[in-house]
């Protein structure tokens, strides 16, 4: 029994050891295998064209569609004032009276010397179709008589003409002491009281009468930068928001181009047109302005996440006969996520979805998944 223990041990130990070599080789195999197929692919997609719409938003300004100062043209007193801030009036309407007392005697003098002249050459034009009655029968009146008879009735005559210009301005400088309104609106600013001097010098003239607005319709003016010009022309349709009306959002359309930047500001003066005849608007209000940046080109388009910054330059990675390429492009206008990119692209190329400096160019791709 000796004997035979000491030949099976040998034999037993060489067994086990060849049982855990083949375990371990066995075992090493199975987790290469399992780690190949673990690799996750990578999201990709298929390069297309398209047009990019995206938007800004700029501060714009609220203001009357007319807006208008109105001064005593003459220097009077306030003798009445038929409107307050506040009203609406419509165009023509009486606004204001005044009186100046000096004025008055300037018309009722000129009317005097109106009719004097109107007495004297109705008197010369009488003596001149007298004499010239008288001359039809010869050698009763001297031509010399007739010439100097007609010549003095139209001296007469344009003495008369004027004094009836010089009675029609008085005339027409009395109608300044009524302020009529020049347009339909709303009286925003009432600056003096009934009895105040008012005039085009002297005390009470520094400040308008009335501010009158019109308010129906609104001018909203934004300075549009440089960069952005060529997104908006004539009848182009936009949208803004007033914050003081919780964020309400209003339309209106681009009615007027400056046509040129403003040197100071680099941006170009643009005015929409604001129906409000419900008077929700008020000038003076400030706005958010949203300017439509649609594209009318097609061009490529990728998800902003595909573009590359790296230190060499921006580049976008291609999948191409299943490893990475490195293409570098320069890109243009971004927007909702997706840029415009340029460069040695094709329309169905393969391109990586989200990229960053850790994706090697021409290494191998496991694979991908499109989206």
């Amino acid at each position: 029994m000796n004997s035979g223990f000491r030949i099976s041990f040998p034999l037993l130990f060489a067994m086990i050891i060849i049982a855990g070599l083949q375990s371990c080789g066995s075992g090493g195999h199975k987790g290469t295998t399992t780690a190949a197929e673990a690799a996750p692919a990578l999201p990709a997609f298929i390069l297309e064209k398209g047009s990019l719409s995206s938007s800004i938003q700029i501060p714009g300004e609220l203001i009357a569609f007319q807006q208008v100062d109105l001064y005593a043209k003459v220097s009077s007193f306030v003798k009445k004032l038929n409107v307050d801030v506040g009203s609406e009036v419509k165009m023509g309407q009486l606004l204001a009276v005044m009186e100046a007392p000096e004025l008055t005697a300037q018309l009722h003098g000129a009317e005097s010397r109106l009719k004097s002249q109107e007495a004297i050459y109705v008197s010369s034009k009488a003596t001149y179709d007298r004499l010239l009655e008288t001359s039809k029968t010869p050698g009763t009146v001297s031509q010399n008589d007739l010439d100097i008879s007609n010549a003095r009735q139209k001296s007469d005559l344009a003495q008369l003409d004027a004094a009836k210009a010089a009675w029609r301005e008085i005339q027409d400088t009395r109608n300044y002491l009524e302020v009529r309104a020049p347009f339909s609106g709303v009286i925003s600013a009432r600056n003096v009281s009934a009895g105040a001097y008012v005039g085009p010098a002297g005390k009470g003239s520094e400040l308008p009468i009335f501010t009158l607005q019109e308010q129906k319709r609104l001018r909203l003016v934004v300075s549009v930068p440089e960069a952005y010009t060529s997104y908006l022309h004539n009848h182009s349709e936009v949208t803004f928001k007033v914050r003081s009306l919780n964020n309400r959002e209003f339309k209106g359309r681009v009615v007027r181009l400056a046509g040129a930047l403003d040197i100071m500001l680099r941006s170009q003066h643009t005015e929409v047109d604001v129906i409000n005849n419900d008077k929700i608007l008020l000038p003076g209000m400030v706005a958010e302005v949203v300017v439509p940046l649609n594209s009318t080109t097609n061009n490529f388009l990728v998800p902003s996440s595909a573009v590359l910054n790296s230190t060499k330059g921006i580049y976008v990675v291609k999948v191409q006969n299943g490893k990475t390429k490195w293409v570098p492009i320069t890109t243009g206008g971004s927007g909702e996520g997706q840029t415009e990119v340029f460069g040695p692209l094709n329309a169905g190329d393969t391109l990586i979805t989200t990229v960053s400096e850790e994706v090697r160019d021409d290494v191998s791709v496991p694979a991908v998944k499109l989206h």
